[in-house]
């Protein structure tokens, strides 16, 4: 291809002036891809639903002493024998 030949800074800005739209557009254009496939991977009422299970459960006492003992739990599950 051949580069471009100018015959004032008039048309070399408005090339420019062309090209940072163009950059623009692109740039809402991935934008939108982005929050679209975040959105499709992430569903957001099904997970409000077990946040809100899950501050319930996990606020008071009860869920202090959950938080305590689970990773116990997971460890002593890791770790035993498998022949127990």
């Amino acid at each position: 291809m051949e580069p471009k030949k100018y015959s004032s800074y008039a048309e070399i800005e408005h090339d420019l002036e062309i090209l940072k739209l163009e950059k623009e557009i692109y740039y809402q254009k991935m934008k939108l891809s982005f929050d679209k496939t975040k959105e499709s991977i992430i569903p957001s009422e099904p997970l409000e639903g077990f946040y809100s299970v899950y501050k319930k459960v996990f606020s008071g006492t009860f869920g202090m002493i959950l938080k305590i003992l689970i990773p116990y739990a997971i460890s002593w599950f890791i770790n035993r024998k498998r022949g127990d």
